[in-house]
């Protein structure tokens, strides 16, 4: 009797600890997938004459590239989904074409680490895809197809870009599932991030796997961001289409990418691809994203006015607005300019206007000076400094420019600057960094003792307002001034894109718009 009592406990104890499900215990027992995690991320303007070397992307190793993730923290239900092996992911500031050796070391790295944790299930390959290598077409397309040669054909890869990267035929192929951002600003970042790593997960879990069909459309279309924000017409209404392709049953993703333009290779144009199992639904769904973006081509303008420089500077002279913002977009850091670009600068305190009593204040950000730096942290705040900033890279349009005046703030250990001086010239403040860095935050000039609401103008190197700049403006205009990001395309002198291409070709004849379905990265030759 105490046998049988003891033996009814322990089944009751069982079932109660599957959640009155006994099959859940057997499920716990499941083994886990096996995911690891890699990718490279740069913008590469291959219009500037700067050079991006392998410290500038910041290479996470490890277990320290769940810090990129908040989704993949420890407590997270993706987290315990799978069995997770990080490698190596690399994410630098836009900037000039990676040097090859920057690039073999890092690609060279990755691949080694997984190796030796070999095998997997899967991959989550997060890049930007717009990188550029020195000697090299389709980075992007080269270490995937190099992962592939080390974790084999069957594992499915899922891969993570920005809406301006490029996607080659070759990264198509191997490839499994793809997604980008649908936001620009890309305000859904770490959202499409997390989506390419859910489908990844699902797909194993239902033993799916590899999707059956992959269309993938290039479309001849090569625009700026800033004339493509999601912010405003058509680029809005343009990917408020993607949902309704993305979540049809028989499709797992849809994604539209504007492409790079700032960078010269056969790549370089837009792309549709839409993923999944419904062949049908796929090939269709691709095909109305492609013609709806085909047919706004001609709509698309400027997400903010623009002005050539002398003409924008005017506008916000004239403003009684704070602050009034000015996006110098010419040498844009976010985009791929050296950020050293000294010409607007230079025409700036030309100005009377910034050097009289009672006259307009301005700030500027930023304008990389080394050689101020080491001068301001001997002098101190307070102190007067004399010293080069600019042009140390990219001189093609004005000299370095000698800055003269006083040291008003000094603060060190920046991820990207290192080293941050305030210098008082007239009533402007400029910032002089060590290193480039893109100002974004007003957290960024508040730290610096400044405060851009209260300042007549803000000039900043950037295209597009991010969301904290936008929603802290007075008013805004961008500026069209030189640099490697100029966004006067056709006066970068575009070589080896793919010809007809709009605009350069404005009047050419309809596209072939029809999906090709690329075979899975098992079925290749």
């Amino acid at each position: 009797m105490r046998l049988t009592a003891s033996f009814f406990y322990l089944s009751l104890f069982l079932l109660l600890s599957c959640n009155g499900n006994p099959k859940k215990g057997r499920e716990n027992d499941k083994k886990l997938p096996r995911i690891a995690i890699a990718g490279l991320g740069i913008e590469s303007s291959t219009f500037s004459p700067a050079l991006t070397h392998e410290e500038a992307f910041h290479a996470k190793i490890g277990d320290s590239i769940f810090d990129r993730y908040p989704f993949l923290n420890t407590d997270s239900l993706n987290r315990a989904r799978a069995e997770w092996i990080p490698t190596l992911v690399g994410k630098s500031l836009p900037g000039g074409t990676v040097t090859r050796e920057a690039y073999e070391s890092l690609v060279t790295k990755t691949l080694k680490m997984l190796e030796e944790n070999k095998p997997y299930d899967g991959l989550f390959f997060d890049i930007h895809g717009a990188m550029s290598v020195v000697g090299m077409d389709d980075p992007e397309g080269d270490l995937i197809q190099r992962i592939r040669a080390v974790v084999g054909a069957d594992v499915l890869i899922s891969t993570s870009m920005d809406l301006h990267g490029n996607v080659s035929k070759r990264l198509a192929q191997h490839t499994d599932l793809i997604t980008c951002y649908r936001m620009a600003p890309h305000e859904d970042a770490m959202e499409s991030k997390k989506r390419a790593v859910e489908n990844l997960v699902s797909r194993l879990e239902n033993g799916k796997g590899k999707p059956k069909y992959k269309a993938w459309i290039p479309v001849p279309i090569l625009l700026p961001g800033e004339k493509t924000s999601t912010r405003v017409e058509p680029g809005k209404s343009l990917y408020a289409k993607v949902p309704g392709v993305a979540n049809q049953d028989g499709v797992i993703d849809a994604a539209i990418w504007i492409g790079y333009a700032w960078a010269d290779e056969p790549r370089n144009h837009a792309v549709v691809m839409v993923t999944g199992d419904d062949k049908q639904k796929v090939s269709t769904g691709a095909e109305q994203l492609a013609q709806s973006f085909w047919e706004v081509r001609k709509e698309f303008e400027f997400v903010a006015p623009t002005k050539p420089y002398e003409e924008a500077l005017e506008l916000a002279l004239a403003s009684d607005k704070k602050p009034f913002m000015i996006s110098d977009m010419g040498d844009n850091p976010t985009a791929g300019g050296a950020g050293d670009v000294s010409w607007t600068l230079t025409e700036l305190l030309q100005r009377e206007e910034f050097h009289k009593e009672n006259g307009k204040t301005l700030i500027y950000a930023s304008i990389p000076g080394p050689e101020l730096i080491e001068e301001a942290i001997k002098v101190g705040v307070g102190g007067t400094v004399s010293a080069s900033v600019g042009a140390q890279i990219d001189n093609r349009y004005a000299p370095p420019l000698l800055l003269n005046g006083e040291v008003m703030n000094i603060k060190q250990g920046d991820v990207h600057a290192e080293t941050e001086v305030v210098v008082k010239v007239g009533n402007a403040n400029v910032i002089v960094t060590k290193k480039r860095k893109p100002y974004h935050n007003e957290s960024d000039f508040t730290e610096l003792g400044l405060n851009p609401r209260e300042t007549d103008i803000v000039v900043v190197k950037i295209g597009y307002l991010v969301p904290e700049l936008y929603n802290m403006r007075g008013d805004w205009i961008m500026a069209l001034t030189p640099g490697g990001v100029d966004q006067d395309l056709e006066r970068l002198g575009h070589k080896r894109i793919i010809r007809p291409m709009f605009p350069y070709d404005e009047n050419m004849d309809l596209p072939d718009l029809s999906a090709r379905l690329i075979k899975a990265s098992d079925q290749l030759d």
